[in-house]
């Protein structure tokens, strides 16, 4: 693969690589200096019709989906075989794009890597099943692959979040659209090119990089797409859901989240702070699961808070590909201004910034889009930097007097993705994560999950589930199939 400086980034339809229907290219911003650094296919409702057309026929007459799905697993073991080989680049292409530190980038790629070999492997176990029913008859089912699966990822993870979708659909035997976020596409155009040397049919995997509201609601409404995988805000995701509900189209999303974490007395201080510092300073705060609310004992919140501020303030800024750097930019000017924009909102709620809260504008960050690791205390529940998703490095804490408020509060926001609780009692750790209305709960870890491990979430974080050894069934339907065997024959 050639480096990525200076390069061109196309769409990906029936194998090949194209510049779209009206040849427009977009420029690709390292958000570090906010200059180009490649250029990237803009496309066009026919682009996205086009990739539906070529997905379709590529699901019908090639034998992708025909087989029991060794083939498939094989496929995707070389592809994350090539990926592995290739991960340097792809790392750097993920950190100049968005502009993660490269150590980021490095471990999700290898995620990646994992997720694809973790999906290789279940390509030959979507078994059916039989059934026991009256008489002389025989009922069983069958997993068959949808048809043309519509993915829409997110420019967060941008290479992590899309094949998570896609490599379960894949193996499950469908054809497969995806279309990257518009300002993060780099990583999936990249590996497209690999899923071909890796043999994975033409047509089977495309992508066609443009505006959501174009080329992404075009995919959503063709008469040939079979189900929708979307990660994003609610907002988005509930315009897809209404799109989808029109066509009856089966629907995955993954939306926002505003993860609690729920610190007690006995927890042990010094880990929780430096992985509550991880949980939401990683990726610049910018992930659905970050641990954007911190809840911590009356008993312990000052000085639990001043290691927090310290985890804060001793993170290094800067470029993701420099050495050393922990923390990177956010993806763009407008998402910057709107984690300010929230800060600004809890002081005139009458928070406090304990740390942060402000542009970075040393040396060498000044052109780019860096914002401090930021501490807002006192800042009411109605607040929006409390209620509402900020996808930034901004930490709202409070305290609490009792486990029942501490529950209370964890669950007072429309979201329920990720819930975290640091404490040595293990009926306290229990008893506390049964009651967080969250898909998913930490204990004693800052978020992480692998790719065995279902990611779900409730309320307004999304319908359904990714990950996990069901994932594959999503990308099927179950067929039932009943034989009348008939009497059985008289002896003479």
């Amino acid at each position: 693969m050639s480096a990525p400086a200076d390069a061109t980034y196309d769409l990906f339809i029936g194998g090949e690589e194209s510049p779209g229907a009206a040849g427009e290219r977009r420029p690709v911003i390292d958000p570090a200096t906010n200059r180009e650094f490649a250029r990237a296919a803009v496309g066009s409702v026919d682009d996205a019709r086009a990739a539906m057309e070529s997905a379709e026929r590529a699901f019908r007459e090639t034998n992708w989906a025909e087989d029991d799905g060794a083939r498939r697993g094989r496929t995707l073991f070389r592809l994350a075989a090539l990926l592995e080989a290739d991960a340097e680049t792809f790392a750097r292409i993920e950190t100049l794009n968005m502009g993660k530190p490269l150590r980021e980038s490095r471990a999700d790629v290898g995620y990646v890597v994992r997720t694809l070999e973790y999906f290789a492997g279940l390509a030959d176990k979507t078994e059916g099943e039989t059934i026991p029913v009256p008489g002389p008859r025989f009922d069983y089912t069958v997993r068959e692959p949808l048809g043309v699966t519509v993915h829409i990822a997110p420019w967060n993870y941008p290479l992590l979040l899309a094949v998570r979708s896609v490599a379960p659909a894949l193996a499950a035997g469908n054809a497969v659209v995806l279309k990257p976020a518009s300002l993060t596409p780099a990583t999936a155009v990249a590996f497209a090119r690999l899923a071909t040397s890796a043999g994975v049919p033409p047509g089977i995997l495309n992508v066609v990089s443009g505006p959501g509201a174009r080329v992404g609601e075009a995919l959503v409404e063709d008469p040939r797409c079979r189900s929708v995988t979307f990660t994003g805000s609610v907002e988005v995701g509930e315009r897809i859901a209404a799109l989808a509900a029109r066509h009856l189209r089966p629907l995955t999303l993954e939306l926002g989240g505003k993860g609690p974490v729920l610190v007690f007395p006995d927890a042990d201080l010094d880990r929780a702070a430096r992985a509550i510092g991880y949980g939401i300073f990683q990726n610049a705060g910018q992930m659905c699961w970050a641990a954007s609310r911190l809840y911590v004992h009356e008993s312990i919140r000052e000085p639990f808070l001043e290691r927090v501020r310290a985890v804060a303030e001793a993170l290094r800024l800067g470029p993701g590909l420099a050495d050393g750097v922990e923390m990177g930019p956010l993806v763009s000017p407008e998402q910057l201004d709107r984690a300010l924009g929230f800060v600004a909102d809890a002081r005139s709620d009458g928070g406090k910034v304990l740390t942060g809260g402000v542009r970075a504008t040393d040396a060498g960050l000044a052109s780019g889009n860096f914002l401090r690791p930021t501490v807002l205390v006192d800042v009411p529940e109605h607040s929006r930097a409390v209620a509402e998703e900020i996808f930034g490095p901004v930490l709202a804490a409070a305290g609490f007097r009792d486990a029942d408020e501490a529950v209370r509060l964890a669950n007072s926001t429309r979201y329920g993705l990720l819930g975290a609780v640091w404490t040595r009692d293990l009926s306290t750790a229990h008893t506390v994560a049964r009651r967080l209305d969250s898909g998913m709960v930490v204990v004693n870890e800052a978020p992480i999950t692998y790719p065995q491990s279902p990611f779900a979430g409730t309320k307004s974080s999304g319908l359904g589930f990714e990950q996990g050894r069901d994932a594959v069934r999503t990308y099927t339907r179950r067929k039932n199939v009943l034989v009348n065997l008939g009497a059985p024959k008289r002896k003479a």
